[in-house]
């Protein structure tokens, strides 16, 4: 495990030369596993920059996301291929992305459940989905279908909106018999999309997301929700909160489905509502940044030693350097809210900013992972005195958070294709890579 950030402090580090009281004892613990595990629709992303009267004709919402027909799906790739209006094609969908990244920044396995199709060709899109998936992402769980995977063009006008067009192939033919029971097993997270749960009646991958959940919360494994576009919450706003209440630990969202989730466009107020239904939310909120709100017991809740904001809520981050916990394993709990402004300032030229909110998540993934394993390594490590969540503060998780989106936001991959860089010397405070 490659734990999250650049660490001055030894303390804790490297988990294999462990307490000296156990060496002396001669005690030894097995060899710490841990992996997340994803559900996700397998399509390839194909971004393309358009004129809007293309919306127009092929009867697209600007700003939505629509489903449309396989013979809809090959007339406007071949409109795009002809008038040269592709930027890239990689692979995609929220979940897919998340995955990727966090196995590329843990340097540690994840495992993909999903379909694949049974006979793929060079070119075709199961070709290129599993060329651009990190090796380390273990698909030997999906289940095979005769047919082709999805794809999702993602349509930029003029003025920067992005407008989802979604060919379905055989993306949401996943059957819940298709999900082992064994990936559970030392898993620090399960990761599901809302998108899961907007099929086409008779397709049996909302029984499998169920199906996953259940098997996750059997063995409390904590379940992580990503909610796609403000599109899919504001259909059904109710039957979404009570979903989270019902199954969801962690929240991931951008301001747009924050307010389509409670009703409240300030972000950080967003964030406040949305902890009535869960423990942890994560929101990206474009160029205001980034915020982390959560639940901390009171007796282990930690004041920042960073200037308190403004906001909504006045002061909001004064206990940012705590860790966040599940609510119900808070004795007294308290809300909890961090915040970091874009990593300098934000990228000078923004590509596309598809996939920005899966690096995000995925940040915060790895250090969910590293505290389970370093849990698994140094059990009476005083990092463990309470069940927490996350290895690091929430200010801390913000600001890795905050960092690997930024990678994403410079490159046209929604995708990283890359580790983190070396720290750039005189840009950045130690304090930002401190435990």
């Amino acid at each position: 495990m490659r734990f999250p950030g650049r660490r001055k402090h030894k303390h804790y580090f490297p988990v294999n030369a462990r307490d000296p009281l156990f060496q002396h004892a001669g005690l030894s613990l097995p060899k710490a596993k841990t992996h997340v595990v994803g559900i996700d629709q397998t399509l390839v992303d194909i971004d393309a920059r358009i004129p809007e009267e293309l919306l127009t004709r092929y009867q697209l919402p600007k700003g939505g996301s629509t489903i449309i027909a396989s013979d809809v799906a090959a007339r406007l790739y071949e409109e795009l291929l002809a008038e040269k209006l592709i930027s890239y094609e990689f692979a995609g969908g929220t979940v897919g992305n998340t995955l990727h990244n966090c196995s590329l920044l843990a340097d540690e396995a994840s495992i993909l459940l999903g379909v694949m199709s049974e006979n793929i060709r060079l070119g075709t899109s199961g070709y290129r989905y599993l060329s651009n998936t990190s090796s380390r992402v273990n698909l030997d769980h999906l289940q095979p279908v005769d047919g082709p995977i999805g794809r999702c063009f993602a349509l930029v006008t003029p003025d920067g909106e992005r407008t989802f067009a979604i060919s379905a192939g055989m993306m949401n033919q996943l059957r819940p018999e298709s999900i082992p029971e064994a990936v559970f097993d030392n898993a620090s997270a399960l990761v599901v999309s809302a998108y899961l749960m907007r099929c086409q009646p008779g397709e049996p991958m909302p029984e499998a997301t169920i199906r996953a959940i259940e098997l996750a919360r059997a063995r409390s494994v904590p379940v992580v929700l990503t909610l796609g576009t403000r599109f899919v919450i504001a259909e059904r706003p109710e039957f979404w909160r009570n979903f989270i209440q019902a199954n969801v630990d962690i929240l991931a969202m951008n301001e747009e489905e924050g307010e389509a989730l409670t009703g409240a466009a300030d972000p950080l107020i967003a964030c406040d509502r949305a902890l009535e239904l869960t423990s942890l939310v994560l929101c990206t909120a474009g160029p205001v940044g980034l915020y982390l709100a959560g639940y901390s017991d009171d007796a282990v809740k930690r004041e920042t030693r960073y200037p308190l904001l403004p906001g909504a809520i006045p002061e909001f981050n004064r206990y940012e350097f705590s860790r966040p916990m599940l609510r119900a394993k808070c004795e007294k709990p308290v809300r909890v809210f961090a915040h970091i402004a874009p990593y300098h300032g934000g990228p000078t030229r923004i590509t596309s900013t598809n996939g920005a909110g899966d690096a995000a998540l995925a940040a915060l993934l790895h250090d969910m992972a590293a505290n389970r394993y370093h849990k698994s390594s140094v059990p009476n490590s005083a990092k463990h005195v309470r069940d927490f969540l996350t290895y690091s503060s929430m200010s801390q998780v913000c600001r890795y958070a905050n960092r690997v989106s930024y990678e994403v936001l410079v490159q046209s991959s929604p995708r990283l294709t890359r580790g983190l860089p070396e720290r750039e010397e005189g840009l950045e405070d130690e304090k930002y890579w401190a435990l």
